[in-house]
Formats: structure tokens, C-alpha cells, sequence
């Protein structure tokens, strides 16, 4: 597989003279002394042109500053003076960045370091390291220059570690818990910053996903590119979100080079997968393209009777008329089949090895189906329109069981049955322009978003003879929402100086239809902002400061029936993102506070299903270490303190601290690929997952006691061994290594985490 390249900026498709003239065209330039490749993204941004080069390339060096009217050549000169690297236009819209190596004959040869993109992907990556994305600010931006704290999980960290949850995807992330309920697959379930992520904290291509209460979609990993987690609250661009935060999924695109990749999987729990990822050009030019990524698993679990089966198919499709267009289809379709109830018997304040539910009455079926596009059209230097858009459905069937006596074996059941569809979508323009000093990127924006959702359930206790439940709806409620937000943002520039500042104004529409009952109208609406400001060093140090807040509309009702509030928030953060000036490396720390007023929660002193409201005050701090600091080694490192106050919630439960925070986690995971010698090819990763203690209820009348977890892989290219498999590698995942046997508690249910996995699979590409 190809590196991709360091940037992809937007181009043109005009004929060739008139491309000639563009490049010649004097622009403005306001381009910082700082190191090269950071430089070259900024040249990339502020020009519109593409510039292709290789990763790793003019590390060590910096930039020389580049301020004033220039043509792009003039200017590209200026910033590459002294640094020995060379640069070609292949045509008026296109530059390559080059460096000197030395020929058979002691002359010296231009040598092309370009490789095209794998894809048209909106996350700039190199190895560990992300570069540029649009997550913190939906325009292309250098992450380094984005005041909020960004986390990536890069496509290389996904293939080294082949991850089969989103949380497993997570498990890395600084301030990101994955731990709170123990082995559980059917949902993805994580908090951020203390808050919890599961209904609104998981986006899909930087568009939001309606969750119903128990038809909750998920992810699969191996359709994604990688994966990007803004911490805080964000409502000003993208609307509902959760206050500390959310994961943003990026789904597999066409690539611009043919990739054929097949992959069989054995594993613990006689799993058996096999994984399909195809692409190539439909038509002679390359401008329409297509993808398809598959899997299919059979699979048990640790727990006896339940499965973890799925079927997956993402077909896409690229064109891209233009240099100046770009249009992608993007669709999917997965079918999973795993249990009901993952739980096991709690007493005495621990989850037991005895397991909850009857492994007749415990099944989750799931089918949900995406179908979007995403359309992005460059008009001019100054005009960019995109639009993204999605539909999607899923319906489950869900059956469950608790054990409710292990002397009698009397259990208590039911069954859920939901349905829901959504459609959302976002426009957008970008607009270039100066004003004196200032170099302005303005976005301007309309979003929508409409669900229906429909769901029957039912409960009882289940007959302890043939424990099969009879649907008699406890519950029959039908409900509607309606979301629209309009935004604006401007990032300035003042020489080194940045500034963001933005805001929005949400409206919520809801209707909910119980059975027998009138409909209950729900209105909201709420106005966003955001400001933000950083100074960018000449020698890689960008210092930042940022205020944010969140309003996330809240449908149903909470214990005593009164409508749930909607939920705000607020942040300030102070931070730091370093980028190191000889080496492949992102250093970033931050401080923060959020406080949240009337986020939803589950409480377990309230009955079934019941929420409750509570403030929340959540104070930390993060660093994270993401570095390539030789060829073949990688490394990510993190550190996260957090002090989660529950300002106001339950009776006798405020000032305590939220209950599965611990203060302290921390991780390291490394990865290393002999490059020569006779093991050359042979890989390996190691990796060490830490939590300190944590109280299991909000009452804090007990804790969960600190854990870790160590996981490990190995790899070998077998093409090492014969020229006739090049291409295929064989690979072996261990997660929980040391089998740690811990349990965890979170609002007074205690959950089991999951046990030692192995994974073993030979992929092949060609």
C-alpha cells in the first residue's frame, strides 16, 4: 500500500493555458517561519493549489517566512529557499515537492517523491501522525492550527491493530474511557472527558446519527479511514452534540490507485471472518471510481449462547468531472446478530461468573442501511460550496433476560422492538477573502435533520419451563424530530496570530405519540458560539486558547414525568500542540473545565428505564505523544486527569464524583518493523492500558479498583520468504494479554470486562 501524501488541496479543471496563467497569477501569501511540512500545508491551503509529498520528507528543516503578493512559484521559492528540496508544476493546479539524491555517477538527480492519495479522503495522515483534516473547523485545516484539542486514530493505527469495535478503536485515546460495561458488543459505548458519548457522540463523516434508545447504530471498523475525536462541546458546527465531545468516522473512499486486499480471520470464541476491500478506476481517466468494502463473521462470545455475527457491505463511488469537482456516493449495510443481554448476576456490590441472562431469551438483531453523498465544488480562489447529505433506517429485535434468582432460576424478561429513519444534511459555503492585515476563511451554513422512530416493548417474568416471552406492549410510543441549525465561522489570520470565532442558532420540532395518549409537542431552541485564538512559533510551538458551548435538544421524560431539559454546556481550555521540527511527531497537552446542565443519565435508585437529570462539572487535563522517531517504529502515548463533580443530580448525591470516572488512565502503545537483516519484515506492537480507581455508584458508597490491560501483535510480510507471496502478511492480535479477570461498576450495575482474545489472519494485497 502506498504512503499518502503529506497534502491534497483543492484544484482546478480548466484547460491548460488558463492553468498556466492561474499559476502565474500573483496571490496573497502570509506563511510563518515554521517547519517545512507544516509550511507546505499552509502554501497548499492558501494558494488552492495541490502539492504532492512524500511523508517524511524536509523533516529537520524550517521554512522561510513568505509574506506579501507573490505568484505561487515566486512564493514556493521564498519558502523552500536553503532547504535543498526542488519543485515542478505538472500542470497550472499541480506542484510536486522534490529532494536531491545522489546518482550512480556522483550527479546529482531529481528524484519524484510524490504518491498520489490513497483516496479522497478528508483526513491528512502520515504513519501515526495526523497532519490536516476538517474536523475542528469543516474546512482544511492544519490539526496543529485548530484551537481545540483534536485526537486522531489514524488508518496505519487501525492496521496495526485491527480493531473489531469502535470502543477497541478508542481504547488509545486520551480522556476517551471505553471500560464502563465491561464486555459488551452490541453498542458503542464510551465517554469523553467524562461525559457520556453513546447517543450523541458518534458521528459518520461529519454528519450526526439520530439514536433511538435501543436502536442505537454502530461502526465497523474495517470500513474506516480513520477516526477523529473533537473534545469538548462543538455544537457551533455540527449542532447536538455531547458536551465532552465526539468521535467523527470516516468511511473508506475510492482510491486513486487500484487496491485489491483480501483477509481470512480465526480467532478465540471459533470466530471465523473474512474481510474484502476492493478498488479501482471505472472509466480510462480515472475520474469516476469505485469501492467496496465487505465482511462476513460467525462468531461466539465468552458468554455461553451469545453470538457475534455480522454481515457488512460499503460500496462507493467517486467522480470527479473536474479537478474543481468532486462528487462521492457512499452506502452500507450491516446485519449483526449478538446478544440481548451481556450482563452477569450481580450481588454484593461485583458482577458474579454467573451469567444474567437465559441463553433462550437473549438475542439482538440488528439491520441498519446508509445511503449519501458528499459533493465538493470549488467555484473560484474565493468560493468553495460543499454539500453532504445521508439517509439512513435500522430496526432491531431485541429479546433479554436477567436472572433474578440463582436458587429458583427465576428470571425477568421482555422483548423491544424499533424502527427508525433519519435524513440530514449540511451546505455549506467557503469564502477566502482579506481585509487589511487579516486573511479571512469564512463558513456559512444551513443543517437538517428529521427521524421517525417507532418502538413497542414489553416485560415479565418468564416461565421457568419454556422461557419464551409473548410480545404485550408495556409500551407503544411513535415519535418525530426535526433539527435545523444555521451557522457562521471566521477563521482570521494576522501573521502569526490566529483567530476563530463562530456561532449558531438551533431549532427543534418533536412530537411523541404514547398509545392511548395525546401527542406531547417539544420545542427548543438555543444560540451556540465558539472563539478561539493561537500563536504560531517559528519553531513548531502553537500555544492556544479556546471558549466553547454545546445545546443538545433532549426528547422524552425523565423520573416523575416532566419533559427532559435540553442539555448545555460550556468549556474553557488552555492548551499546547508542539510540532517537533526534526521528526515525525505531535506533542499536544491541554487544561480544561466543562460544566454541563441538565445532561440525561440513567439512574439505577429510579426503576427501569427511568433518567434523570443532573450538572455536571467536569475539570482535567490531557497530553498526548503521537511520533514516528525511527523508519519502522511508531509510538503513541497519552496521559489524562479527570474530576468528574456531580454538581446537582440525585438525592445525597451532590458534590460527589460521577460514578466509572477514574482521575487517572493512561496508555502507551508502540510498534515497531525490523526494516533489514534476516528478520526484515517481522512486526511488532505492544500495548499498556491504565485506570486508577473509581467509585461504582454516584451514591460513592464503594469503588472499583484500579486496572490494566496489556495487548500485543505480531506481523511478518511473507514476501520475505518468497517472491510468490509478495504481498500477503500474516498477523496475530492478542487483546488482554494477561487475561486481567476485573469487573466495573457504573450507576450501581457492575459489569465483567472481557477476557484474553487471540486473533490470527493472513491478508493478502495485489
Amino acid at each position: 500500500m502506498a504512503p499518502a501524501p503529506a497534502w491534497a488541496a483543492p484544484t482546478s479543471g480548466e484547460s491548460a493555458p488558463t492553468q498556466v496563467a492561474q499559476a502565474e497569477q500573483a496571490l496573497a501569501f502570509d506563511i510563518a517561519a515554521q517547519p517545512l511540512r507544516q509550511a507546505l500545508l499552509d502554501f497548499g491551503t492558501q494558494s488552492g493549489l495541490q502539492v504532492a509529498f512524500a511523508a517524511g520528507i524536509g523533516e529537520g528543516l524550517m521554512a522561510q517566512p513568505v509574506r506579501g503578493r507573490h505568484t505561487p512559484a515566486e512564493a514556493l521559492r521564498l519558502l523552500l529557499g536553503g532547504s535543498g528540496l526542488s519543485f515542478e508544476f505538472t500542470d497550472g493546479r499541480t506542484v510536486t515537492v522534490t529532494e536531491p539524491v545522489q546518482g550512480a555517477a556522483d550527479t546529482m538527480i531529481l528524484n519524484p517523491l510524490l504518491v498520489e492519495a490513497e483516496s479522497d479522503q478528508i483526513l491528512v495522515q502520515d504513519g501515526y501522525v495526523p497532519l490536516a483534516g476538517r474536523i475542528g473547523s469543516k474546512t482544511d485545516t492544519p490539526l496543529i492550527k485548530v484551537p481545540q484539542a483534536v485526537s486522531v486514530v489514524t488508518e496505519r493505527q487501525l492496521d496495526d491493530r485491527e480493531p473489531q469495535t469502535l470502543n477497541e478503536v478508542l481504547e488509545y485515546v486520551p480522556g476517551v474511557n471505553t471500560t464502563n460495561f465491561g464486555f459488551n458488543p452490541r453498542y458503542d459505548t464510551f465517554v469523553v472527558r467524562g461525559v457520556d458519548g453513546t447517543y450523541n457522540g458518534v458521528f459518520r463523516d461529519g454528519l450526526r446519527q439520530f439514536q433511538g434508545s435501543t436502536a442505537v447504530y454502530t461502526s465497523e471498523p474495517y470500513g474506516m479511514e480513520g477516526v477523529a475525536v473533537l473534545k469538548g462541546p462543538s455544537s457551533t458546527l455540527y449542532g447536538a452534540t455531547s458536551a465532552g465531545g465526539f468521535a467523527n468516522v470516516m468511511t473508506k473512499r475510492p482510491t486513486k490507485d487500484p487496491l485489491y486486499e483480501i483477509e481470512g480471520i480465526v480467532g478465540s470464541h471459533d470466530r471465523l471472518q473474512g474481510n474484502v476491500d476492493v478498488s479501482d478506476a471505472v472509466t480510462e481517466d480515472g475520474s469516476l471510481r469505485y469501492r467496496a468494502t465487505a465482511v462476513l463473521r460467525d462468531a461466539e462470545t465468552e458468554m455461553p449462547g451469545v453470538p457475534d455475527d455480522r454481515q457488512y457491505i460499503a460500496p462507493a463511488l467517486t467522480w470527479e468531472p473536474s479537478e474543481d469537482t468532486r462528487v462521492t456516493v457512499l452506502g452500507s449495510y450491516l446485519h449483526t446478530l449478538q446478544g440481548g443481554a451481556n450482563t452477569y448476576y450481580n450481588a454484593n456490590n461485583t458482577a458474579t461468573d454467573i451469567p444474567n441472562p437465559h441463553p433462550d431469551h437473549n438475542e439482538f438483531d440488528r439491520e441498519q442501511y446508509r445511503v449519501g453523498w458528499e459533493i465538493d465544488h470549488r467555484i473560484n480562489d474565493t468560493f468553495t460550496v460543499r454539500q453532504n447529505a445521508r439517509y439512513s433506517q435500522i430496526d432491531i429485535d431485541l429479546t433479554w433476560s436477567v436472572l433474578t434468582n440463582p436458587a429458583t432460576a427465576s428470571y425477568f424478561g421482555g422483548r423491544v422492538l424499533e424502527e427508525s429513519d433519519a435524513f440530514v444534511i449540511d451546505n455549506h459555503v467557503e469564502t477566502r477573502f482579506e481585509t487589511g492585515a487579516l486573511s479571512h476563511t469564512v463558513l456559512t451554513g444551513i443543517d437538517y435533520g428529521i427521524t421517525d422512530r417507532f418502538q413497542q416493548q414489553g416485560m415479565g417474568v418468564l416461565p421457568i419451563a419454556t422461557p419464551k416471552f409473548t410480545m404485550n406492549p408495556a409500551s407503544d410510543v411513535e415519535q418525530s424530530q426535526e433539527l435545523t441549525g444555521v451557522y457562521m465561522q471566521d477563521q482570521m489570520a494576522a501573521g502569526p496570530w490566529l483567530f476563530v470565532l463562530g456561532g449558531r442558532y438551533d431549532w427543534l420540532d418533536a412530537e411523541t405519540v404514547s398509545a392511548g395518549g395525546a401527542p406531547v409537542e417539544h420545542d427548543a431552541s438555543e444560540f451556540s458560539w465558539r472563539t478561539g485564538i493561537s500563536y504560531v512559533t517559528d519553531f513548531g510551538l502553537v500555544p492556544y486558547a479556546n471558549y466553547t458551548t454545546s445545546f443538545t435538544p433532549n426528547v422524552g421524560t425523565v423520573v416523575g414525568g416532566d419533559p427532559a431539559k435540553p442539555t448545555t454546556a460550556e468549556q474553557v481550555e488552555l492548551g499546547v500542540k508542539y510540532e517537533f521540527p526534526d521528526r515525525n511527531a505531535l506533542l499536544t497537552a491541554a487544561v480544561y473545565q466543562i460544566d454541563q446542565t441538565d445532561g440525561v443519565v440513567w439512574d439505577a435508585a429510579t426503576g427501569v428505564n427511568r433518567m434523570v437529570q443532573q450538572d455536571l462539572r467536569s475539570r482535567g487535563v490531557e497530553i498526548e505523544l503521537v511520533a514516528s522517531l525511527a523508519e519502522g517504529l511508531d509510538v503513541t502515548a497519552s496521559y489524562a486527569y479527570n474530576d468528574l463533580e456531580i454538581v446537582e443530580g440525585a438525592t445525597g448525591t451532590d458534590g460527589n464524583t460521577r460514578s466509572g470516572s477514574p482521575h487517572h488512565m493512561a496508555s502507551v502503545y508502540a510498534d515497531y518493523t525490523v526494516q533489514s537483516g534476516a528478520a526484515a519484515g517481522l512486526a511488532a506492537g505492544a500495548g499498556v492500558r491504565y485506570q486508577s480507581e473509581s467509585w461504582g455508584n454516584d451514591a460513592n458508597t464503594f469503588k472499583n479498583d484500579p486496572r490494566y490491560f496489556v495487548d500485543a501483535n505480531l506481523r511478518y510480510d511473507l514476501g520475505q520468504l518468497s517472491p510468490q507471496l509478495q504481498g500477503a502478511e500474516w498477523k496475530l492480535h492478542v487483546d488482554n494479554l494477561l487475561d486481567q479477570d476485573s469487573t466495573t461498576c457504573t450507576d450501581g450495575y457492575c459489569y465483567r470486562d472481557p477476557g484474553r482474545t487471540f486473533l490470527t489472519s493472513v491478508r493478502y494485497r495485489f
